[in-house]
């Protein structure tokens, strides 16, 4: 096998770890609780990748003399989202009745989507470059990354689909989640990348951490606030944290 073929197979492999955290949320049959947990999950990964992998892997790629760059895209990443947020229908965060709260699951889904794409593209297309150069440590890479897909694939089956029941409408933003690690290495393959320069890859970074930190500020944490389940949610947040440290110790 090539190291082509390894790099498009470990970005495939990514995707995988989203289906099985989605296929965890859509069998478990407590739906108030798994949503609870899952969105704590999400909270305690999204969180822990912020800190530990892309504020570390952004001020490498572009150096404190171009801190201007990281702030004004990240800047950018945060407010491409908030211009979504206009165009979802509007969620509440006290006092929801059922309805409200259905609005408010599928408003957290659809923009936690967003946000994934882009970033585990950027994922796929670093995964990909790692195998042209290291096979055996991209798959150990892709395995410890893959971790973290696990509660994103939750937080979004569960968010989705317990708040409409439509089938549909869950499948596709999981698939499209799922296949977008392997489209950042069809990326790098497509285009005969063998490197992303690191002011690019910075760049790219500082977007994704923009539209990270709406999801976080935005939408995870008003509903982790005014949870009822604290305990069920506080879980999810410690289990999110140690779920992506054992993928950074294996990654």
């Amino acid at each position: 096998m090539t190291s082509n073929q390894i790099g498009l197979l470990t970005t495939f492999i990514l995707g995988i770890f989203i289906l099985i955290g989605a296929g965890i949320s859509l069998l478990v049959n407590k739906k108030d609780k798994i949503i609870d947990f899952s969105i704590g999950l999400a909270f305690g990964v999204i969180i822990t990748l912020i800190i530990t992998d892309l504020l570390p892997e952004i001020f490498e790629g572009l150096g404190l003399k171009h801190i201007l760059l990281f702030i004004i895209f990240t800047t950018i990443g945060f407010f491409i989202l908030r211009l979504f947020d206009k165009f979802i229908p509007d969620h509440h965060e006290h006092h929801m009745n059922k309805k409200e709260n259905n609005a408010n699951l599928a408003h957290i889904g659809i923009m936690t989507t967003l946000a994934i794409i882009l970033h585990n593209i950027i994922e796929g297309m670093a995964v990909y470059s790692t195998a042209l150069s290291n096979s055996s440590l991209a798959v150990s890479l892709a395995v410890g990354v893959g971790f973290h897909n696990i509660p994103l694939g939750m937080v979004i089956a569960s968010s989705l689909y317990h708040s409409s029941k439509n089938h549909k409408k869950a499948l596709i933003s999981i698939i499209l989640v799922s296949i977008s690690t392997f489209c950042g290495g069809l990326i790098m393959y497509s285009f005969r990348f063998v490197n992303l320069n690191n002011i690019v890859l910075g760049i790219l970074l500082s977007l994704t951490l923009g539209m990270l930190l709406f999801i976080v500020i935005d939408e995870l944490y008003p509903r982790i606030k005014n949870t009822s389940q604290k305990k069920v949610t506080y879980s999810g947040v410690l289990l999110g944290i140690i779920l992506l440290v054992i993928s950074m110790i294996i990654g």
